[in-house]
């Protein structure tokens, strides 16, 4: 953790070379601002039919930590925010969901 995935609808997809500029982007931010293990971080992009609200949606999973404050996922949220409207020109609805680490089980 933390999990990163985008849904974008698929007739606004962008180049695969601003794909991997975003992905670099997210790992960037979990790795240093959310301190992150490069290991743990997972991003992926979902092509989606888009329906209503605003056409990009974030949904950030990720272990909650006692450095992981709200100021410090404030600043994760509008970093985050920016680089999806650099790489997409599209403004995303973020959202966050913190878990307990005894909350959690995974493999791979």
């Amino acid at each position: 953790m933390p999990n990163v995935t985008i849904h974008i609808p698929a007739g606004q997809m962008p180049s695969d070379e601003r794909l991997a500029e975003l992905s670099g982007d997210c790992v960037e931010l979990c790795s240093r601002v959310l301190e992150a293990a490069l290991k743990n971080v997972h991003v992926i992009f979902v092509e989606v039919r888009h329906g209503h609200g605003h056409p990009v949606f974030a949904e950030v999973q990720y272990r909650v930590e006692t450095f992981r404050t709200p100021a410090v996922m404030d600043q994760f949220m509008e970093a985050l925010e920016n680089a999806i409207v650099r790489c997409t020109g599209l403004t995303a609805r973020i959202r966050c969901f913190g878990h307990a680490a005894s909350n959690i089980h995974a493999r791979n």
